[in-house]
């Protein structure tokens, strides 16, 4: 660090802290490169995200409310409001981490706020990704307050000094829908956590981890292994996890949620990894890649950035279940070089993360 940013007051700013997934752990390696910046967000829930148990963490007026740690998605509309009753006065940078409302912190003229911002929200944006904001219960309320929302998060990226984007494919969606240019910086994946299996530990099953929301399409993965009727375990858990249960054939076998050790390990003994969703970057194709193992992927969205096609993994060309199904039939795990994988996955690594951060932010004394 150069002694431009040494000199800097920083603050963090991230939507919520409520369990540690992808952009938890980013957040994360921003905080480890200023340990010293307190981290103001709108929920912080310690029990399940202990890793931040020892930072300054400072909550929004959402923090007390008694179903802010459990359903959060009940607080989106307010968190417009919690995040504008900051007081970043006396910072001379901000680093606001988001999916959501923290880039629309206010902060004074003088004050630069460098967003690094993992995807505009979807359900606003791009309902048919992520129908949240307009299916369910009480749709035509929803409606309303997705509008509302929509108007106040353009606004908010007006707030914003400069935008970095966690893949190519994000900041064409940033410069689609707030009309902004961003850097792209890849999102650190702690790669050395992982391990290469020998020949002989890799196991006859695929594999599949993430929460189990709507977008996340774990319900196509299941219609296609239903059919083929080979092992798929899922590790996860989520608002889905009900249905898909009952969707899923005795070839199927749900983990639910396991310590970062347990997964690793499931990583390394998968014959292959499958993914089917549209994500903007995508962290658990790249650890899966960092474990040595090929992925079957949607071909659309950030995975086009990470994966190899025929080198590290597949790509099936349409979000259906046939259609992945066909990439299966035509997977052979003996046309895939481990340890090629796994050097291509060194592409994203923390060390990679952190220095071109840093670059970035270094620049602004310019």
């Amino acid at each position: 660090m150069n002694q431009f940013l040494e000199k800097q007051n920083i603050a963090l700013v991230h939507d919520w802290i409520t369990n540690v997934a992808g952009a938890e752990r980013v957040l994360w390696e921003i905080s480890s490169l200023f340990p010293d910046a307190p981290i103001y967000t709108a929920v912080f829930d310690k029990n399940r995200a202990k890793k931040f148990s020892t930072k300054d963490i400072k909550t929004s007026i959402l923090q007390n409310i008694p179903f802010s740690k459990t359903k959060r998605e009940l607080l989106i509309p307010f968190t417009p409001f919690a995040f504008e009753q900051f007081d970043l006065s006396k910072y001379d940078i901000v680093v606001s981490s988001t999916t959501m409302a923290a880039k629309g912190v206010i902060t004074k003229p003088n004050v630069k706020h460098v967003c690094y911002c993992h995807t505009p929200p979807r359900y606003l944006w791009e309902p048919d990704l992520d129908p949240r904001a307009n299916a369910g219960k009480f749709s035509f309320l929803r409606k309303i307050t997705a509008h509302k929302m929509r108007i106040w998060d353009r606004l908010a990226a007006d707030r914003v000094d400069l935008f970095v984007a966690n893949s190519n494919y994000t900041a064409k969606r940033i410069k689609k829908y707030y009309g902004r240019d961003a850097k792209v910086v890849y999102p650190a994946v702690d790669t050395q956590r992982f391990e290469v299996a020998n020949p002989n530990e890799v196991k006859d099953y695929f594999l599949y981890v993430s929460r189990l929301v709507n977008y996340k399409r774990c319900d196509l993965i299941i219609e296609a292994f239903n059919k083929l009727k080979l092992p798929l375990k899922i590790i996860g858990n989520g608002p889905e996890k009900n249905r898909l249960k009952d969707m899923a054939k005795n070839n199927i076998e749900f983990l639910g949620f396991l310590s970062d050790e347990e997964v690793a390990t499931y990583y390394k003994e998968a014959k292959a990894f499958v993914f089917a969703a549209e994500e903007d970057f995508g962290i658990v194709p790249v650890e899966a890649m960092a474990a040595g193992r090929p992925v079957i992927a949607y071909g659309a969205g950030g995975v086009l950035e990470t994966i190899v096609e025929n080198k590290t993994g597949l790509f099936f060309k349409e979000q259906t279940a046939e259609s992945l199904i066909e990439a299966v039939k035509n997977f052979n795990v003996n046309d895939f070089d481990p340890h090629y994988i796994k050097s291509h996955a060194e592409k994203f690594s923390v060390e990679t993360f952190r220095k071109r951060f840093l670059n970035i932010l270094n620049d602004l004394a310019e």
